[in-house]
């Protein structure tokens, strides 16, 4: 059987430096493992009310949904003030509540951040970590999956130079290894 791994990338943009580094991650799976890219952008922003009033959107709920059929779980983040983007934390928010129906727990995580500058989002990855710790995401510790300085990372033609997709291999076999001791 396939093991479904759930691709969340924060950024909306068309040349998302954060999609290209998730598209290059994909690639790198193993037989046995797929990613399934999950569309942040029609999830409406998480109101308790709505949950609470027993009418959540259909947008939450087919989130909801997908996220449950899951086997793990990869954010792909890139930095916004020092933190996540408020599309990646709604996922979140969204696919946790209502309260005792976290569609997240136990999925084994892998947090992997994407920034032109040095310092590699490391605010956003650690932002991330916090609320996965909460969620009670089991998330891949070593080794750190950083990547800075992204514009020089990328070719002409948009994809990742070979140093990097090995860097990206090691992250993936350290993933799939540490997916397969938490589940």
């Amino acid at each position: 059987m396939v093991k479904k791994i759930g691709f969340f990338v924060g950024s909306l943009r068309k040349g998302s430096y954060t999609r290209k580094v998730a598209n290059a991650l994909a690639g790198l799976l193993p037989d046995g493992y797929e990613a399934e890219f999950i569309d942040l952008a029609p999830l409406e922003i998480y109101n308790q009310d709505l949950d609470d009033e027993k009418r959540p959107t259909e947008a939450w709920k087919t989130f909801r949904n997908q996220v449950k059929q899951l086997d793990a779980v990869a954010f792909f983040t890139p930095e916004y003030n020092r933190s996540v983007p408020g599309v990646l934390k709604n996922a979140l928010d969204v696919g946790s509540r209502p309260y005792g129906q976290n569609v997240w727990d136990k999925k084994p995580g892998l947090v992997v951040s994407v920034s032109p500058g040095a310092l590699s989002a490391f605010g956003a990855n650690h932002h991330l970590r916090q609320s996965l710790v909460f969620l009670n995401v089991p998330t891949l510790q070593q080794p750190e999956a950083y990547i800075g300085n992204i514009t020089q990372l990328i070719t002409d033609d948009g994809t990742l130079v070979e140093g990097t997709m090995s860097f990206l291999q090691v992250i993936v076999d350290a993933f799939i290894s540490f997916t397969e001791a938490n589940s």
